[in-house]
């Protein structure tokens, strides 16, 4: 760990997802979580404001990294429900087996090196009947703009905490044994086409 990873990234990360346009696709899905909760990649904490904290009994938030959840802090203070911290990158989910009602992915599977294990690891603690809300950016189908995200991908991954512009997470996450019954792909108004193509919904097991 350096300066840049401990200082510089995860302001820059915090950053740009904390912009109006991600922050207003934030707003559409996170309220719909509910009962106990596992976010991962809780980050400094950018979904906080959008919880219905009326609904939440427990909340998960899976966070590799010290200087993200001190950037966290002010934004859980207020919050009504329990917040217990796992210090685990997402492929180590330390929970049992159909433990929690929510899962909440945001911005995050684009970022996790083994994703598809660590897509296993949520299913695996899903309870039957819960469900997982993904918001994810990814692979356009826009061959311009795939050309772009693929030539962008290696120098935007060293500044971006290893963030790649071309996965695609429905794909991702179907492979993984989720079955997605609420699916929303668009750009993000506002935000660049190469960063902004959202993919979001809800899945099962």
């Amino acid at each position: 760990m350096g300066f840049y990873s401990d200082h510089i990234e995860p302001a820059l990360v915090s950053c740009a997802c904390g912009m109006k346009a991600i922050s207003r696709e934030r707003e559409k899905i996170v309220p719909a979580a509910a009962g106990k909760v596992l976010e991962v990649g809780f980050g400094s904490g950018l979904n906080a404001p959008y919880y219905d904290q009326s609904a939440i009994t427990h909340l998960y938030a899976l966070e590799p990294s010290a200087a993200m959840r001190a950037r966290a802090a002010k934004r859980i203070a207020g919050l009504s429900f329990p917040l217990e911290w796992l210090d685990l990158p997402g492929e180590e989910i330390p929970l049992p087996e159909a433990s929690v009602d929510t899962v909440l992915v945001t911005y995050t599977l684009c970022t996790i090196p083994g994703v598809e294990a660590a897509l296993q690891g949520m299913r695996r603690v899903l309870k039957p009947g819960g469900k997982m809300i993904f918001l994810e950016h990814g692979l356009s189908p826009d061959a311009g703009v795939a050309k772009w995200q693929n030539r962008l991908d290696g120098i935007w991954g060293k500044l971006a905490g290893g963030c790649h512009l071309n996965r695609d997470p429905a794909s991702l996450i179907r492979e993984a044994g989720f079955k997605i019954s609420a699916l929303d792909q668009h750009y993000a108004p506002g935000a660049p086409k190469f960063a902004g193509y959202m993919t979001g919904g809800v899945a099962a097991k």
